[in-house]
């Protein structure tokens, strides 16, 4: 369990914890010679075997505010510090808006310097203590009345807090390991070594690990955890890090950065959606407002962006938006408070819903019931997801993204796809993609596509039917191509389409020319397949004598040739250029096979291999670009769907 001092300036708190625990948590030269604590201080005492306590003595100055909010980080438990002779001072109220703000909402209060009142006095500051935590979440929280000099009532507040460490289970571990680095210094013959609270995982020495924001890969060589040696360290721990890695010095590492587990993938951000809390002691909140953001260990300056109006008043909440100056590390359910960098006071505090938020549609009632629905999961300790994926399933026609919810929320993607599940919902896996629908959705879609395949039959009679991206495309824009394939396999599986090779169609489609163009194109496709890979353009064919004499024209032509192409027996590679399916195959071997033999395909080996001029080999791999067999990179290109001629 960890206790957390709070309270104001020189009212005792690190006295306090010498006299329960025997040590000094003042570690600093100028926190020595002023006499008051500059950045939080640690103390882990020796109390049963299987228990551990420990206590955070953060700084009461309001000058040292934002290691304050640093320091409570990780706290089980408060204890509010309150001197007799001064009474609640002006950090008394701060700090404890901020422990509110930060959701501790369990502790005890110590009255400190007894020695120096008498009993009305105490009777007096404990009437105001109880008028301050009544409405709050330390309403009714126990007072106990101490002397740090005389050591009266010491003895029983110890008793409490180890009895309420003995009491104290872990909380469950989630997600990937994030540590918020508070302090950073080098070891003679160890390296560089960090500091600070585990957010939430677990870490074993010899993990690699990324530092952030800078990317850079380390190494945990050891590890210290409540200032004990130890092989692992968890969420809710006071750890040290000593890492080591070719990147790794003390100039690239800086309080306020972040240690997370390699495999993270939540991004760095300016942007962060939050549920904004404004304090009823705080001015109202305009939107667009400067402010400055407690975030981890970091302080931030950035602007507050209100999404559900246009002013927030004190005392109220509102959904809203930090835009940063600089991007940060935060997942769903971390804590901020909001500060106005100009008056020097706390506005209020918010939880981080979602980073990285979409830059159009913020304001949309969709929009706003997702957000409410993270603010509802951020509410629940430890993490609850269910209100999100319930909102998501029932609300949003596109589907929910779980790998990005994944990434957003610090879980595995496997856990999300069971919850969906058990809600009823089914998620659609596809190259490493994962969307859930409900299965409303799903049916809306299906009929989306289905209507999509009727009406492209009915405008293109003579097609096969319909290439399966082009559909996609078509009926769901808003969606992945892997999902739309996934939901097209769906449908083919389930009989009410039916594959034709790159193609889809409804079930008893025939696509097939009239009996004149059967017989022109009986004509026309020896002169075309003659020449392999350089056939005679419309107008040559046109030019035929067999043809002119006839009057079949390029217009007749170029209708037969292209109602062939929608059968599937041509392709258009060029308004003029017509090639039979199985030369285009040919030609598609020839590029994967330049791709296996140089890596990348360029246009002059392309034009090398087939035998033609290079404006028609560009030609050619152009066209393999549009249908997306490849990517055009600088000269060269890469294959894009091997899939397509295989």
């Amino acid at each position: 369990m960890i206790v957390g001092t709070a309270g104001h300036v020189d009212h005792g708190k690190t006295a306090l914890i010498r006299c329960l625990t025997g040590i000094d948590t003042d570690r600093l030269k100028e926190e020595k010679a002023r006499g008051l604590t500059i950045e939080p201080g640690f103390a882990y005492p020796e109390v049963a075997d299987g228990i551990e306590l420990g206590f955070v003595d953060v700084p009461g100055h309001v000058r040292f505010l934002h290691h304050m909010v640093a320091g409570s980080a990780g706290v089980d438990t408060v204890l509010l510090v309150v001197a007799a002779d001064d009474g609640v001072m002006p950090q008394t109220l701060e700090h404890l808006q901020i422990l509110t703000l930060l959701g501790l909402g369990r502790g005890l209060v110590a009255l400190t310097k007894i020695d120096r009142v008498d009993t009305a006095r105490r009777r007096q500051v404990c009437e105001q203590i109880a008028a301050l935590l009544a409405g709050t979440p330390l309403d009714g929280a126990p007072i106990l009345e101490i002397s740090s000099h005389t050591g009266e009532g010491v003895e029983a507040l110890r008793d409490r807090l180890w009895t309420l460490a003995a009491r104290q289970h872990a909380a469950p571990i989630q997600g990937r390991f994030r540590l918020a680095v508070d302090r950073v210094f080098t070891k003679s013959g160890a390296g560089v070594v960090v500091t600070g609270t585990a957010f939430a995982g677990r870490v074993h020495g010899g993990d690699t690990v990324r530092l952030e924001p800078s990317g850079i890969s380390a190494r945990v060589r050891s590890l210290r955890r409540q200032h004990r040696d130890s092989d692992h360290a968890r969420q809710g721990d006071r750890v040290a890090l000593n890492l080591a890695g070719a990147d790794v010095s003390r100039e690239v590492v800086q309080r306020g950065d972040w240690v997370v587990a390699e495999a993270l993938e939540t991004p760095l951000s300016k942007r962060f959606d939050v549920d904004l809390q404004l304090l009823e002691t705080a001015h109202p909140l305009k939107h667009w407002s400067p402010v400055q953001v407690h975030l981890g260990v970091g302080r931030y300056n950035g602007r507050v962006a209100l999404l559900e109006g246009l002013r927030l008043a004190p005392g109220e909440r509102m959904l809203g938006q930090l835009v940063l100056d600089e991007p940060v590390h935060a997942c769903l359910g971390d804590r901020c408070v909001v500060r106005d960098p100009a008056a020097g006071i706390t506005l209020g505090g918010g939880t981080v819903l979602e980073g990285d938020p979409p830059r159009r549609g913020q304001r949309r009632p969709q929009r706003l019931a997702w957000l409410g629905a993270l603010a509802e999961c951020a509410a629940n300790t430890p993490l609850e997801l269910t209100p999100a994926l319930r909102e998501g399933l029932h609300q949003q026609p596109a589907g929910i993204d779980l790998d990005a919810l994944a990434r957003n929320a610090n879980v595995e993607v496997t856990a999300l796809v069971e919850a969906v599940s058990a809600l009823g919902g089914k998620t659609l896996e596809s190259r490493g993609q994962s969307r859930a629908f409900s299965a409303e959705a799903i049916k809306t879609l299906e009929a989306r596509l289905l209507d999509a395949v009727a009406a492209n039959h009915e405008r293109e009679p003579s097609m096969l039917g319909t290439e399966r991206a082009r559909l996609i495309r078509q009926a769901m824009p808003e969606l992945s191509e892997a999902t739309g394939r996934q939901l097209l396999e769906r449908l083919i599986a389930g009989g009410k389409l039916e594959a034709q090779g790159p193609f889809v169609a409804l079930p008893g489609h025939h696509a097939s020319l009239g009996e004149e163009d059967e017989a022109l194109w009986a004509r026309l496709e020896p002169l075309i397949a003659s020449v392999r890979f350089q056939p005679p353009r419309v107008r040559d064919l046109a030019a035929n004598e067999g043809f002119e004499s006839q009057n079949l024209d390029e217009t007749r032509i170029r209708e037969v040739l292209t109602a062939c192409a929608r059968l599937g027996r041509l392709y258009q590679v060029r308004r003029d250029h017509f090639y039979p399916a199985a030369t285009v195959a040919e030609m598609a071997a020839v590029v994967q096979s330049l791709k296996r033999e140089h890596g990348r395909v360029r246009t002059a080996a392309f034009r090398d291999r087939i035998g033609t001029g290079r404006k028609l080999a560009i030609q050619i791999l152009e066209f393999f670009d549009r249908v997306g067999f490849t990517r055009r990179i600088g000269d060269e290109r890469v294959i894009r769907n091997a899939e397509m001629w295989r």
